[in-house]
């Protein structure tokens, strides 16, 4: 039965309509089937409502099916918004500013590997700190740190932690033009300065994966992916420098909201117009902690080839080990996209969310231009992971846009109560999987049934046409944050 006030539109789209509360400017669509539709949270349905109520807002605000509570949007959230009459919102970007994965494929199979997992694994906890706070082995000074925010990935592959086909691999070539080191406050550079190459904490993880299913042979082939093969997944973000941005400016934009009368049914949604000086600030801001968690997830896949070589006394090029794509699923971009007929150009936030542009995209690099762009969606660590591809109908109905991950069901604090007298890292040996963590606690914050079935999810953007499933992958090992 549909939650009451909204309308189904069909089995994989739930409405919630223009008048479902005051203020509404447009209405909201959340990509959910009836299975999920269980579990969707009604101040996740209030948050849709709110940003729909947001001035220049451009065709729905929109949610995917990982769609939980966040602040202000919510996490699996897509809106988009008019460059002169539409505004830019932290809050529509969260803390964790250009959290995203990369996945590397191996030409190893799942036998050669089962029996140095642990090795493997003890290798990647050694050398990839994790938890909060977590410190790393690089010290940067003050103008290495400028190059990092202005130039992300691209720097640190000057410095030889990578190969050029990296950025050709990643969105954005790992850096987004146009960050301002310069508006970055004290208090920002020093939680970041010993932050680089950090997993951090919460569900951040890197996991040796095998290919468990093929659902799309000539794609997943386009990929070099096959069947029992090795990849590795490397999820996290711009850690506590990012955090710190986003906290800034939350304080600059809830003094912009006042000052610019923007009406808000919530605090949360604190925004400026996107043509404002204090919106100019933070998008510079934004894009050089985007390019701190692209230098991020550089230099952690350079350590995790490290541990390859070290375990299996060979070169990264032996084993095949390189870059099939590295996304965002936190930021707020500039884009173009055909709104009734008309190409424009709007500010797209995605939180929570991943891009999934559609074959013969400019933005995509040579050797996926005929298929679209890989999507990336890691599950939890007991169950799957998946590859989709982006496709013409999410370009269409979602801004290029799918969902990003499982979505959580239980926030940390249930969790830890839930898995009270357990060994969840015993739980994961008898399921065959090497898991090693920072704490206890935080393996029992991100036990695999704190979240919703991945499987479910990524069901759901298939279906409706978001994009495209092209392979499963589960896992064998991970480190945890």
């Amino acid at each position: 039965m549909t939650i009451e006030g909204l309308h189904r539109i069909d089995a994989t789209r739930l409405e919630v309509p223009k008048g479902y509360k005051a203020g509404m400017r447009t209405n909201g669509i959340i990509y959910i089937d009836e299975v999920l539709e269980k579990e969707l949270e009604k101040e996740a349905i209030e948050q849709v409502a709110n940003v729909s109520t947001l001035p220049g807002i451009v065709g729905s605000s929109l949610a995917m099916p990982d769609i939980h509570t966040g602040y202000g949007f919510t996490i699996g959230g897509v809106a988009a918004f008019d460059l002169k009459e539409g505004i830019i919102s932290p809050g529509g970007v969260g803390y964790d500013i250009n959290c995203g994965v990369r996945l590397l494929r191996t030409n190893l199979a799942r036998e050669e590997v089962a029996p140095k997992i642990k090795e493997l694994i003890e290798g990647f906890y050694r050398d990839i700190p994790t938890g909060v706070g977590s410190k790393g082995k690089l010290r940067l000074n003050s103008e290495e740190h400028r190059k990092v925010l202005l130039q992300g990935a691209r720097w640190v592959v000057e410095q030889g932690f990578g190969e050029k086909e990296d950025l050709i691999h990643a969105e954005s070539g790992g850096c987004i033009d146009g960050a301002d080191p310069g508006l970055i406050s004290d208090k920002a550079y020093e939680r970041g300065r010993s932050q680089l190459g950090t997993l951090g904490s919460g569900n951040h993880f890197t996991e040796i994966q095998y290919v468990d299913e093929i659902y799309d042979e000539k794609i997943a082939n386009a990929l070099g992916l096959f069947k029992t093969q090795i990849t590795v997944m490397i999820h996290t973000g711009s850690r506590g420098f990012g955090h710190q941005v986003c906290t800034d400016f939350l304080e600059v934009m809830q003094r912009s909201a006042a000052k610019y009368k923007i009406e808000l049914p919530d605090r949360e949604l604190a925004c400026a117009p996107f043509d404002s000086p204090e919106a100019r600030d933070y998008l510079a801001s934004m894009r050089a902690a985007a390019n701190f968690a692209w230098a991020n997830r550089q230099f952690i896949m350079y350590w995790v080839k490290e541990s390859f070589m070290n375990v299996f006394g060979t070169g990264p090029k032996m084993i095949g080990m390189s870059l099939i794509y590295d996304v965002a699923h936190n930021i707020a971009k500039v884009e173009e996209h055909i709104v009734n007929g008309q190409k424009r150009k709007l500010v797209i936030h995605r939180k929570g969310a991943t891009r999934a542009f559609p074959p013969g995209h400019p933005e995509l690099p040579d050797a996926y231009k005929h298929i679209g762009q890989p999507v990336i969606i890691p599950g939890d660590m007991g169950r799957a992971s998946y590859v989709l591809i982006g496709t013409e109908r999410g370009m269409a109905e979602a801004f290029g846009s799918t969902c990003h991950g499982a979505g959580r069901l239980m926030s940390r604090h249930q969790a830890i109560r839930r898995a009270k007298g357990r060994s969840i890292r015993r739980e994961m040996e008898d399921m065959g999987i090497v898991v090693r963590s920072a704490g206890r606690e935080t393996l029992a914050e991100e036990m695999p049934e704190a979240y919703k079935n991945v499987s479910n999810v990524v069901d759901v953007v298939h279906n409706a046409g978001l994009s495209k499933k092209v392979a499963r992958l589960r896992p064998l090992g991970v480190i945890k944050g």
